[in-house]
């Protein structure tokens, strides 16, 4: 019984890689040149996006100045999630257009956008590699000291030098040696490291304690400032500082402005805030 559960492990793991070596490469196309840099500003034009067939976004348009901090809220399938996998070209829209500094996006090389672009997730990945490469994974070139800055901009310079080896400890690939908050400072550390003109967040702090969920809010103001921020909000609080929030409902835009465009509103946003603060009293 223990060999055949171990072989139908090991099939299933080989399917998966399999599926993943017969993927078609992504065609890199692109006119402008690799080393465009991004200002950051990004426009959606009548945006649809279909998952085989299915409509999952519809006739998003909105646009974004360089700088400036769009909050995305709404339920569970929304299409938060999906929208930025666009910004990102992960997907192609089925239909309309997005434009990054008034380019088509269809004319950025993959590489280049991602390049300038970072993700910090609510559950961040770690190699089994140390601490200082895997924060050096944001940028392959950062020299020690840059990283080490990267760190302390992160809040998570101090925790680093309480690990048994500093910035030379080995983590494990699941990062069962740090917390999962941790996990996070190490996360916006790459990106401080990385540089990038467009920030993706999803900035749950689910599980973490009351101090190391203020680091990270710090952390994350401070990577913010000067960029152009996309950030899927599980809390409302922590839209406050969004330039615009925008409240999705079945992939559509269901509302959109600045939080007290939409407090005077009294609509659907409204409603979400006053629900929120009773539940939290």
């Amino acid at each position: 019984a223990n060999q055949i559960n171990t072989v139908l492990s090991a099939i299933a793991g080989a399917e998966r890689v399999f599926s993943i070596m017969d993927e078609e490469v992504e065609d890199d196309g692109g006119n402008l040149p690799e080393n465009y840099r991004i200002r950051g500003e990004v426009e959606f034009r009548q945006v649809s996006f279909q998952y085989d067939k299915s409509d999952t976004l519809q006739n998003l348009n909105f646009h974004v100045a360089p700088g400036q901090t769009v909050a995305f809220v709404g339920p569970t399938g929304a299409g938060k999630t999906t929208t930025m996998m666009l910004i990102a070209r992960f997907y192609d829209a089925t239909s309309g257009e997005i434009f990054i500094d008034g380019h088509n996006i269809q004319e950025f090389k993959r590489s280049t956008l991602r390049r300038q672009m970072v993700f910090v997730l609510q559950d961040p990945f770690l190699f089994e590699a140390t601490v200082r490469e895997n924060i050096r994974y944001g940028r392959l070139d950062a020299t020690d000291e840059e990283v080490v800055e990267a760190a302390k901009k992160a809040n998570a310079h101090d925790f680093i030098m309480k690990l048994p080896n500093g910035y030379d400890t080995l983590l494990k690939a699941d990062g069962s040696e740090i917390s999962q908050g941790q996990k996070q400072l190490l996360a916006i550390a790459r990106a401080f490291v990385a540089n990038p003109a467009i920030l993706l967040l999803d900035e749950a702090t689910s599980s973490i304690d009351t101090v190391t969920e203020k680091k990270i809010q710090e952390a994350l103001e401070e990577l913010m400032k000067g960029r152009t921020s996309f950030v899927i909000a599980h809390r409302l609080n922590t839209v406050r500082h969004a330039d615009m929030v925008i409240v999705m409902r079945e992939g559509k835009i269901a509302e959109s402005g600045s939080q007290q465009e939409l407090i005077e509103k009294n609509g659907i946003y409204a409603n979400m805030l006053k629900q929120s603060k009773g539940a939290a009293s």
